[in-house]
């Protein structure tokens, strides 16, 4: 499969790769950025590389790191993919860097992220986060989507759940 590869003004959206690992384990090892999520706190660049090693694009699932076109720095991460729970949208989520917070960068990123798999024929989007965490649904909400429900979801490793909010967006 080709890789992707997206731009914006001020972001280039790339496959992830080994290398990145130093970088990436800047906003994976900070425990203030993972807070909400739902992987644990990363403790090793080591550990960060071997995630890297697993990550792949498909035809459903697509991951992207997000670089800074003004120099070059990797400054989070995302993907958007098929949405288990809800059969025909798609999903999508982001991390930064804590130094790249509120600057914009992750609605930039969501955007195109959005507007790729719209050219691809999707029509039917959803993401979540957690309530403690509204400044994610402010990035939802200026991506278009609408609150939808409330919920929860858990850490990977079950030892936390959070209350959710839930967001759709469903074009025609």
């Amino acid at each position: 499969m080709p890789h992707i590869t997206l731009m914006t003004p001020r972001l280039i959206l790339r496959p992830l790769s080994e290398a990145d690992a130093e970088a990436a384990f800047v906003w994976l090892s900070d425990p203030v950025v993972n807070r909400f999520m739902p992987y644990n706190l990363y403790t090793s660049v080591e550990e960060t590389r071997s995630w890297l090693s697993t990550v792949v694009q498909t035809d459903i699932s697509y991951p992207f790191g997000f670089v800074r076109r003004e120099d070059g720095l990797l400054i989070g991460s995302g993907d958007i993919g098929e949405d288990e729970r809800s059969p025909g949208a798609w999903s999508f989520g982001y991390n930064l860097r804590r130094d790249c917070w509120g600057q914009g960068y992750a609605t930039e990123a969501a955007r195109a992220m959005i507007d790729f798999a719209r050219s691809l024929g999707i029509r039917s989007f959803t993401a979540n986060h957690a309530v403690d965490n509204p400044a994610s649904g402010r990035v939802m909400e200026k991506c278009g989507l609408r609150f939808d429900h409330t919920g929860s979801y858990s850490t990977f490793d079950g030892a936390e759940t959070f209350p959710s909010r839930w967001y759709r967006l469903d074009l025609t």
